[in-house]
């Protein structure tokens, strides 16, 4: 005892015990002690999807083994734990070469399974990886040659043919696809799941030439990865980016992910809830998407790795909402719309969308009544395009309203939109209501800002400086121009030009004008406003 003390030095306590002696060890000096934290640490981080993590730990924990257990111990004491701690080592490696499977080391892995292989010919999960190993690194006839390997082995050693895990791997290497088990069984379903989640193209898109060339650029080109496509409530983004979407989709082999953020309808879609859809299209089971944010953000990023994908993402709120759903590789693309302008996406390209021109805007109608009824009222035509404020959503409705009625004239139509107290009743059609799409963007707005719009609205002057801003609210300078450029930011406002000095001037869109002076009939009372107006 007293040699052995001296070896093992003074931080090891020995202490007399009955009729023999015990040895209390702290944390990290029993070996098998930091192999089960390791491993435990390991399999929690893999069972997460934080790979990097888990390979780590796998690796550390195997590395504490230096040859069999229990060389030179007394019989008994082998003869009760040998076995228990080779089975304990064994699932770990398992374990560690999956996750290394997972993080894509298929050429650092074969050797090494070529020898485990070797050792342990019986072992159907060691030839499943190495199969696996082998098709990724581009050696199909190795990897089928494994398997009738060990088909030979286990049929002359134990006279029975390859379990379902052994069978189903090599199925899935003859259609280039393999199988793998455990956590990479969704790994393997990455380059197998191709989603194609865009909704249909509008077939009846018209114009938007110069927009959809930027677009263009974004999609095929080797610049910005991201595009932003803003404008105000109507004008027709989410159908620009769907047309584009569709047009290139070709270029997008493995795929292409939606979703509708709701950002200006008060409902905006957590990123967290998004992962899971995407997720879920990409192959996962529930089981395994992961809980976190983070997790399923590396997780989706993982699926997206050296993959060529379009991801559209319609209707964000604000940049915190789209940063999570960016992919992690150059190879993709993005297409985002919003209402408000999203300052802080790296490196994205920004498409401003505004109102038709005239001519444009006259086809559009053409294409959603008939050219032939548009041609035979070409003034009212006009007329209509102009009372809709040219805006994509506002023509589209009204021409499906005159589709539905054949009896009207277009001269009649024009007549009920000049009426601005139900002109906005009349550019309402099932789920089609431009008044619904201005009150997203309304509600939106902090309380200063909706008085504002309110206020502003009342004016009966073709445009306005911000300093009016300021003197309907009763506030400083400042702070009114503080109040104008939210207006703005939100597409509620727009900017015409400079007032002959440094200051710009504003307008409103004719439809956004006519919205929030209903507004300011329902909620302000008249002499408030008519203060407001005189100062």
């Amino acid at each position: 005892m007293s040699r052995l003390r001296k070896y093992l030095g003074p931080d090891v306590d020995i202490r007399r015990q009955w009729s023999g002696y015990v040895i209390h060890t702290g944390g990290g000096q029993l070996d098998l002690a930091e192999f089960e934290r390791l491993s435990t640490r390991g399999r929690e981080a893999q069972e997460n999807h934080r790979y990097e993590e888990a390979a780590d730990a796998f690796h550390a924990a195997l590395a504490l083994w230096r040859g069999p257990a229990l060389m030179n111990v007394t019989e008994f004491l082998a003869r009760a734990e040998t076995h228990r701690l080779a089975e304990l080592r064994m699932a770990v490696l398992e374990r560690r070469v999956e996750t290394d499977l997972l993080l894509g080391r298929y050429a650092h892995l074969v050797p090494e399974l070529t020898r485990l292989v070797g050792e342990y010919p019986l072992h159907e999960k060691l030839r499943c990886q190495l199969m696996t190993a082998l098709f990724r690194t581009e050696r199909q006839a190795d990897a089928l040659a494994v398997y009738h390997e060990g088909r030979r082995v286990l049929s002359d050693e134990l006279g029975v043919e390859p379990g379902p895990t052994l069978a189903a791997t090599f199925r899935a290497i003859l259609t280039a696809e393999p199988a793998r088990t455990g956590p990479a069984t969704v790994a393997s379903s990455w380059h197998a799941v191709r989603p194609a989640m865009l909704p249909p193209a509008i077939g009846d898109f018209t114009g938007r030439a110069a927009e959809l060339g930027a677009l263009s650029e974004v999609l095929t080109g080797d610049h910005a990865a991201t595009a932003q496509v803003t404008g105000m409530a109507g004008v027709g983004k989410t159908a620009l980016a769907l047309y584009a979407a569709h047009r290139e989709r070709e270029r997008f082999p493995d795929g292409q992910l939606y979703a509708d953020l709701g950002g200006n309808r008060g409902n905006a879609v957590e990123p967290r809830e998004v992962l899971g859809w995407f997720l879920r299209s990409l192959g996962n089971a529930e089981p395994a998407i992961p809980r976190g944010l983070d997790e399923r953000v590396r997780l989706y990023r993982s699926h997206l790795a050296g993959r060529r994908m379009l991801v559209v993402l319609d209707d964000a709120a604000d940049d915190a909402q789209v940063r999570p759903l960016l992919p992690g590789e150059a190879g993709c693309r993005v297409l985002v719309t919003s209402r408000v302008s999203l300052s802080d996406l790296p490196g994205a390209a920004v498409v401003e969308v505004g109102t038709l021109g005239t001519a444009e805007a006259v086809d559009l109608l053409a294409t959603v009544v008939g050219k032939r009824r548009v041609a035979g009222e070409p003034a009212a035509a006009r007329r209509i395009v102009r009372l809709c404020g040219w805006l994509s959503l506002g023509i589209r409705v009204a021409g499906s309203r005159l589709l539905a009625r054949p009896h009207w004239s277009l001269a009649y139509f024009a007549e009920r939109l000049a009426d601005e107290q139900y002109r906005l009743d009349e550019l309402r059609l099932g789920t089609l209501d431009v008044r619904a799409r201005l009150d997203g963007s309304y509600l939106a707005l902090a309380s200063q800002s909706q008085l504002a719009l309110r206020r502003l609205a009342l004016l009966e002057v073709p445009d306005f400086a911000s300093w009016a801003t300021a003197a309907v609210l009763g506030v400083p300078r400042r702070t009114g121009e503080e109040v104008t450029e939210n207006l703005v930011d939100a597409r509620m406002l727009e900017v015409t030009g400079p007032d002959g000095g440094n200051r710009q001037r504003h307008r409103f869109h004719d439809l956004v004008r006519v919205f929030a002076r209903e507004k300011a009939d329902h909620v302000d009372r008249m002499a408030v406003a008519a203060s407001a107006l005189a100062r």
